[in-house]
């Protein structure tokens, strides 16, 4: 067999009707002689057999055996119901911005910048940190229950947070509880959806992500301008609320439609990173989180140091999560027809193109400019990326691959934040601060462009 280091040498779901036709490697292939061989289907896509990226089993069903629904009124409610989920947990956990800013202003105006920032990116950190368990939960079939549990816990420590006073309270009640309950909401979402969707995968996860961008956006405003009118306590209860009514949505439609698959490896399965795609986009998506959340976390404070009305400073974030709906949706189309990589590399560069300019924007007018180009840019990445891991195997492991990147993501996602808020305080100011976050997204690219060209063969041609 042909080694591995070999550009271009991959099988893949990449189309099979383009002349750039790509194969992305079979990782047991490479140590058992007997590996099974790759298999055509009826759409005219090229399926890899249950080895690739995971230990070679008897599968339960093959892609290439299944009839995906990619579309109709039960599909395309499960989107719906996906989208309440990511409203409920990533939409709640994007708006921390607008606590970061009331709790460094009036709250715990005492605590350092950076240690405030702990409580976001724990929160942060939780959501990725679940995939890995409730992945491996979802996969064998365990799902409604573990989803239910969270949904309570995220109501209850919303309220929680309304009768916070001291910063281990906030932590633990903010950074802790509400992190895990975003987690198992919506750890096991994209893995459901894919259930649903092939052909058209791509369009309904930037849908799906949509509620991430409306909560991040709604969130803001209303605990902004509620605040000063009905005082923090009953700030939460009213998020509470909104969070009763849409993870009960949740709860109501969410369905996974294939049979559960036992596979063999436990929770973690070490064999996926002997192919070297899979290593390299982890590693790019590990560093591209060391910086990205940066601008949406710092951009209110950094406002208020150049003058801007912090009443205004809010909408801000509210902009760029806004700003991120149009992104994540139109990538999901793009994705679609020319590949997820060939979409994420100059949308992901863009953001870090802002991310350096950021701090250099002083006035009202540039600031916007730079939250709407950031909201879009950053969707593009957020939007699109585990469409990649999907590609890497086939769908009935796809919830331990996702929860394995998402995992690893947990890590960059917790220190991120923080170290850009000790850098602030050191240099005092964001400048360094921007040449920091911008540097970690820009080294991610450069990796995706290498995990392309190692799928493709080519830097610009092929479908990936």
């Amino acid at each position: 067999m042909t080694s591995m280091s070999q550009p271009g040498q991959a099988q893949s779901y990449v189309e099979s009707d383009s002349k750039d036709q790509v194969e992305i490697p079979d990782v047991d292939a490479l140590e058992l002689p007997d590996a099974i061989p790759l298999e055509k289907d009826l759409s005219g896509l090229t399926a890899v057999s249950e080895t690739t990226c995971v230990q070679q089993v008897v599968p339960t069903h093959k892609d290439s055996e299944i009839d995906f629904p990619d579309g109709g009124f039960r599909a395309w409610l499960i989107v719906f119901g996906g989208a309440c989920a990511t409203f409920s947990s990533f939409g709640f956990v994007n708006a921390w911005g607008v606590f970061q800013a009331y709790y460094q202003e009036t709250l715990l105006p005492d605590v350092p910048a950076s240690t405030i920032a702990w409580i976001g990116s724990t929160q942060y950190a939780l959501i990725f940190a679940t995939g890995l368990p409730l992945g491996r939960l979802f996969d064998l079939g365990i799902y409604h229950t573990p989803l239910m549990v969270a949904s309570v816990i995220q109501v209850v420590s919303t309220l929680l947070v309304g009768q916070c006073k001291e910063y281990w309270q906030f932590f633990l009640c903010q950074g802790v509880a509400v992190g895990l309950a975003s987690g198992c909401i919506f750890g096991p979402t994209l893995a459901v959806v894919s259930h649903w969707f092939k052909k058209r995968r791509s369009t309904a996860y930037g849908i799906l992500a949509v509620g991430s961008s409306v909560g991040g956006t709604v969130y803001p405003i209303m605990v902004r301008n509620l605040i000063t009118k009905i005082g923090f306590p009953w700030t939460m209860r009213v998020l509470a609320l909104i969070l009763i009514c849409s993870t009960g949505v949740v709860n109501l439609v969410m369905r996974r439609r294939l049979s559960p698959v036992k596979m063999p490896g436990g929770l973690f399965n070490p064999k996926a990173f002997k192919y070297p795609p899979f290593t390299l986009y982890t590693l790019a998506c590990f560093v591209c989180f060391l910086g990205l959340y940066t601008v949406l976390t710092y951009i209110d404070v950094s406002a208020s140091l150049a003058g801007i009305d912090p009443a205004f400073g809010v909408y801000l974030l509210a902009i760029a999560n806004f700003s991120s709906a149009f992104g994540r949706v139109l990538t999901g189309i793009l994705s679609d027809k020319m590949g997820c990589l060939t979409i994420m590399i100059p949308g992901t560069a863009l953001a870090a193109v802002l991310t350096y300019a950021w701090p250099f924007a002083r006035s009202l007018g540039p600031l916007i400019a730079i939250a709407i180009l950031y909201g879009f840019s950053s969707g593009v990445f957020v939007g699109l990326v585990a469409i990649p891991l999907v590609h890497m195997g086939e769908t009935a492991d796809a919830g331990r691959r996702t929860g394995m990147l998402f995992t690893i993501l947990s890590v960059a996602a917790l220190v991120g934040p923080p170290i850009s808020g000790a850098v602030a305080e050191r240099s005092g100011g964001y400048e360094a601060v921007g040449f920091y976050a911008g540097s970690a997204i820009l080294v991610s690219v450069a990796l995706m462009i290498e995990v392309r060209y190692l799928i493709t063969g080519h830097l610009f041609k092929g479908k990936f």
